[in-house]
């Protein structure tokens, strides 16, 4: 489970990291990563629509990519904000498969 330092919870900071952030696309999700001038800790938002199906399913999922998150927190730079888009295939994904596309997304890549 991620503390709540490690959540964004505000639309705007949603937003900002869609708009800024550096865009991985994968077959089950689209990780935007976007580096932060501030020293606070990396910051994870996610976001799961109704087209990846319903209330159960998507929570199963939201659960699943905070757990992946959780585990690859100590290798990320304070300052991160990390915003995961769930696509409709992630509802079918093993949890393996979603460790190795979060892991992808995660890798910091140069300009």
């Amino acid at each position: 489970m991620l503390a709540r330092p490690n959540r964004l919870t505000r639309g705007a900071d949603y937003k900002a990291v869609v708009r800024r952030g550096r865009r991985r696309a994968g077959t089950h999700t689209v990780t935007y990563v976007n580096r932060v001038v501030t020293d606070g800790p990396a910051r994870f938002g996610f976001i799961v629509s109704r087209q990846v199906g319903g209330a159960v399913v998507r929570n199963t999922v939201r659960r699943r990519l905070k757990a992946l998150c959780a585990e690859s927190l100590p290798t990320l730079e304070s300052g991160t904000d990390v915003v995961i888009r769930a696509l409709p295939s992630a509802a079918s994904a093993s949890f393996d498969d979603l460790r190795a596309e979060v892991s992808r997304g995660l890798v910091r890549r140069t300009p």
